[in-house]
């Protein structure tokens, strides 16, 4: 396995206003601590991250005691513009070592934006390859997950830089892929779903582990209070474990709602604060109307309940089923909107739907949104946090 590689990050419309003072760099992780607190976007945060080592272990020490990727909205990546998009900023500077000099690994530009900072077009750069021969099993903790024929890739949304596990026992077919920790962490797993299988890789072993699946494909996996939770192509709701062997135990569960899960286009799941909710829209010729529920699991059998407000919440969602979705809290000290659904599109970047509490009519059609199983360049929108939001920085 190669080992992802450091990442150098740059500011890109943003200079560290500490440039050329001295002892700043000395300042104590405390008053560090609180300017981060005050940072409202994902690009300034990089900025911060950036300016010298002290601030950066600052930035990460700061993170491993709270939830950043609650308090900032993520980074929206869009689809693949004209070659000459490279010469748009670079959130990362360093082209990663473990990308080969030749022509098979060329970068692939795609446009970067972030709705808290609109002035701000970045791009990022993805291996020509992933779009070319891959299959995409979804994203997770800044990576894209990519399978074909037995290989499966994991690489860097924003560096490029790609881990190879192991050949899966499995070659076609590939509906779901979810990392359960950072790359660089002692305890990651990487998970892929097949129709009939769900594999686990501990990252840096030689093999996989294979899993039966009772219904079908698995295309959802959350950590939801220090437990995955995990969703099947029927909505069925499971609790993953991964030792000492890989298992699924089905949640019963109980719909208590006017709207039938049936008549859905496609939900996902998202962790909220302390709640576990399946979102999901309704889709109208001029209007989208986002729908929501909460998973109560205080009774037996569990009971999803029709949520009317998010209250001081704004929810993510991107283009893809396997793309999963975000919860911001306070999404107003940014200059967004609670209560409120961000979806992302291929032919617009993103439109925003109150949660009304309430549906007038059926749905009746996707609103720009790309169910496939090929990574479509041309089409694919995502909401992503960059890895190092995760990762302890090193």
């Amino acid at each position: 396995m190669q080992s992802p590689s450091k990442m150098s990050v740059v500011s890109t419309s943003i200079s560290p206003v500490v440039s050329g003072l001295q002892g700043w760099a000395d300042l104590p992780d405390g008053p560090l601590h609180s300017i981060v607190a005050l940072l409202g976007s994902s690009i300034d945060i990089l900025a911060f991250a950036a300016t010298c080592h002290s601030w950066r272990a600052a930035f990460s020490s700061y993170r491993s005691t709270s939830n950043l990727c609650t308090l900032i909205p993520p980074l929206l990546i869009r689809p693949a513009g004209p070659i000459q998009g490279s010469s748009l900023p670079s959130i990362f500077s360093e082209k990663c070592s473990s990308v080969p000099e030749n022509s098979r690994y060329m970068l692939r530009v795609r446009k970067v934006i972030d709705v808290a900072s609109n002035n701000s077009t970045l791009r990022c750069q993805i291996p020509q390859e992933t779009f070319e021969n891959m299959h995409f099993a979804g994203s997770s903790h800044g990576h894209l997950i990519c399978c074909y024929r037995g290989d499966c890739l994991v690489v860097d949304v924003f560096t490029g830089a790609m881990v190879w596990p192991p050949r899966l026992p499995f070659s076609n077919g590939y509906y779901g892929g979810t990392l359960t920790a950072p790359l660089t962490s002692p305890n990651s797993h990487l998970l892929v779903s097949t129709q009939s299988s769900l594999f686990d890789w501990p990252v840096g072993s030689d093999s996989w582990e294979e899993l039966q699946l009772p219904h079908g494909w698995i295309y959802q996996i959350v950590q939801f209070n220090g437990q995955f939770i995990a969703m099947d192509h029927d909505m069925r709701i499971y609790t993953l474990r991964l030792a000492p062997r890989l298992g699924l135990r089905e949640i019963s569960t109980e719909w208590c709602s006017e709207i039938e899960p049936e008549s859905f286009v496609q939900a996902w799941l998202v962790v909220c604060g302390d709640d576990l909710l399946m979102v999901d829209h309704f889709v109208h010729l001029s209007s989208v109307d986002p729908v929501c529920h909460r998973l109560d699991m205080s009774t037996e059998p569990a009971k999803w309940v029709k949520v009317k407000t998010l209250d001081n919440w704004a929810i993510f969602v991107g283009g893809d089923e396997r793309s999963p979705p975000f919860a911001c809290v306070r999404p107003e000290r940014w200059g967004g909107t609670s209560n409120n659904f961000y979806y992302a599109h291929h032919s617009q970047p993103w439109s925003v739907h109150e949660l009304r509490g309430h549906v007038d009519l059926a749905p009746t059609s996707h609103p720009n949104f790309n169910w496939r199983k090929r990574f479509v360049p041309t089409a694919m929108a995502m909401w992503v946090y960059p890895s190092m939001f995760y990762s302890d920085g090193r």
